[in-house]
């Protein structure tokens, strides 16, 4: 990448932080949004106007148009810990536990880091947490960019690189980057390990993606594009049972670092308390296809029904979706780890359950984006996406602000 083309993207990335902040701070002063939701069965009650009455991590004015929903537990882990008393909680066997056990630790735990030196600042604790959140989450989507823009260099060339990192910033779900939300930090150790692995730097590379599987557990699925890039460069012809010949079994065993890192928070305390909460509270299973084919089935319905709320939030979430499965197999061939990355996190996020947030789930699979960037060379696709992504991330981004569901 030039010195200029870099240049070009900070400048952008500081752009898309300072416009996308200010629009929401500006529409919720603009818009009065009527509560509740209705987009789907539950969203009426998590919607109300007084709902967020008894949560303090959602109640500090403070950037509050950047913390909704699970904004709250990364900024209680962040802020105290996970046995927090003052977090939603729900009753387990007779005891009270905490919901903060559902969410990975990477990210609340970095934001606790950078948190540090911001408590010079006079800001309540909840507060320092909220600005910590952002920053690592926009510094995370910076890294991403970054990523995606080398990963597309060699075949679309400084346009294709800047028009993919481009992308994903007006992606529908893309104002998630900027939130107290795993999207922004997840997407740039993934992108970037995916990066790493193009370069044949497998060290950095297990690294960032054992980082991105304790970030969300779907990060585990790196193990695919790092085996089959070590296969690919045959150095696994090489293992043997002399000094050389054992250190490339040393390296091709680190291909399953993620697998490893998975398997260890799995059996932690940490993971058997997230599994606890999960089939009580949330009901996200790894490949639960039998809930996830009756949910995907009413879905498909509710667009023709006359829940106009939930029609239109299940349209962005069915193409996003499929937009995601057609840019997997239109690019395997190019990209094959990058594409097989993405399409095991697809079908993890659309088998995990009810559907819903899957245009974030789809947003961290950088094949779309590749995808996209080859359609943009011909430039009356590349002003229509434009146009329409950023109108529709617009629309959510305001949604957000004012505490509607919105994935």
């Amino acid at each position: 990448m030039s010195s200029q083309n870099l240049r070009n993207l900070i400048f952008l990335w500081l752009a898309w932080i300072f416009i996308l902040l200010g629009f929401q701070a500006w529409t919720v002063m603009r818009f009065q949004i009527k509560h509740p939701d209705y987009a789907l069965e539950w969203t009426p009650i998590d919607t109300a106007l007084t709902y967020k009455l008894d949560k303090p991590y959602l109640n500090e004015p403070f950037m509050n148009q950047q913390v909704a929903f699970d904004s709250e537990y990364y900024l209680s882990i962040a802020t105290v810990g996970y046995a927090d008393p003052k977090v939603t909680a729900g009753e387990i066997h007779g005891e009270r536990v905490p919901l903060n056990y559902a969410f990975m630790p990477f990210y609340p735990y970095v934001m606790k880091v950078v948190a540090l030196p911001l408590k010079v600042l006079p800001l309540t604790p909840i507060a320092t947490s909220t600005l910590a959140g952002v920053i690592v989450s926009v510094l995370g989507t910076l890294a991403g960019m970054l990523a995606l823009n080398d990963l597309a260099l060699q075949e679309l060339g400084e346009a294709g690189g800047w028009r993919v990192a481009f992308y994903l910033l007006i992606f529908p779900a893309g104002f998630f980057l900027a939130m107290v939300y795993t999207e922004g930090l997840f997407i740039g150790l993934a992108f970037g390990a995916l990066a790493l692995i193009k370069r044949q730097q497998w060290l950095w590379a297990v690294l960032l993606a054992v980082f991105a599987t304790w970030t969300r557990a779907v990060g585990v699925a790196l193990v695919i594009p790092l085996v089959i890039a070590f296969v690919r460069t045959d150095q696994w012809r090489q293992i043997s049972l002399s000094r050389s010949g054992l250190k490339h079994l040393a390296l091709a065993l680190s291909m399953f670092a993620p697998l490893l890192a998975y398997f260890v928070w799995r059996f932690s305390t940490w993971g058997q308390m997230f599994q606890l909460v999960e089939d009580n509270y949330f009901g996200r299973q790894f490949l639960d296809l039998g809930p996830s084919l009756s949910g995907w089935t009413n879905a498909f319905l509710s667009l023709f029904g006359t829940y106009h709320q939930t029609s239109a939030y299940y349209m962005i979430e069915i193409g996003a979706t499929l937009l995601g499965i057609l840019a997997c197999i239109y690019s395997f061939r190019r990209y094959p780890e990058t594409a097989s990355f993405s399409l095991a996190v697809i079908i993890i996020s659309l088998t995990s359950g009810y559907p819903q947030g899957m245009h974030r789930y789809v947003m961290t699979a950088p094949v779309v984006f590749l995808f996209l960037s080859r359609l943009g060379k011909n430039p009356a696709f590349d002003r229509a996406w434009t146009i329409l992504s950023t109108l529709i991330m617009g629309g959510l981004a305001l949604l957000f602000a004012a505490d509607m569901w919105v994935g």
